[in-house]
């Protein structure tokens, strides 16, 4: 090869590296550069649903399975590792307040009604019918009887409630603990069904007492 065919070449080389070297550069930054902007739009929903479910001024009266707020002012909510850290340390009571099943109207005669067992979180007391927006006096007396059996009567010890996951009647039997002077208030809103994806164990549980006051 003569001295000009190799200083051709050489030119030639350096073209190709000037065209391609651009492209080795930008390319991996401008896929790191897309990161930020995934980042913010992953979390955008979570801080959409936060603004679309604010918290209500009192107690949630209707629609009780639907998305729920991220807070509840006075108590302290926990996810499901952190409601296990709690239940493996029994530093807190675990209230359950799903609603019983009604009775389907209209059965023909002599039909035997079997409720659906409950599986709930063990050594949990269940409550049903307490965390309506609105409750008879009984059901409240009722709501009051088993938190202080559940926690020896001591308005300091914690509790936690939980129903299901989007279940507002956990978020209501919260706020109705704080406002009856339970001072270390925990809710789960994932609740049992969140429980037992996660792979912790459920129990059949049957409700505090036989009967129960209905709202």
């Amino acid at each position: 090869m003569t001295r000009r065919g190799g200083h051709r070449r050489a030119a030639r080389l350096a073209a190709l590296f000037a065209v391609a070297l651009p492209f080795a550069l930008t390319g991996p930054v401008m896929a790191q550069s897309e990161v930020p902007a995934t980042g913010v739009e992953a979390e955008e929903p979570a801080l959409a649903k936060e603004a679309r479910v604010p918290e209500p001024d009192g107690y949630r009266m209707d629609s009780y399975k639907a998305p729920v707020p991220t807070t509840l002012g006075g108590a302290t909510v926990v996810d499901i590792e952190a409601a296990h850290a709690l239940w493996e340390a029994r530093t807190a009571a675990f209230i359950d307040v799903l609603p019983r099943p009604p009775k389907p109207k209209n059965l023909p005669d002599g039909t035997v009604w079997h409720e659906k067992p409950r599986l709930s979180i063990p050594g949990a007391i269940w409550l049903p019918n307490t965390g309506y927006g609105d409750i008879a006096d009984e059901t409240l007396t009722y709501f009051r009887a088993g938190l202080e059996k559940a926690t020896g009567g001591d308005p300091t010890r914690p509790v936690l409630f939980f129903c299901l996951t989007d279940c507002w009647m956990s978020w209501n039997a919260a706020k109705r603990a704080l406002e009856n002077g339970y001072s270390h208030v925990y809710w789960m809103p994932d609740g049992s069904d969140g429980w037992a994806a996660a792979g912790f164990e459920t129990v059949a549980v049957e409700p505090e007492q036989e009967k129960v006051a209905t709202p």
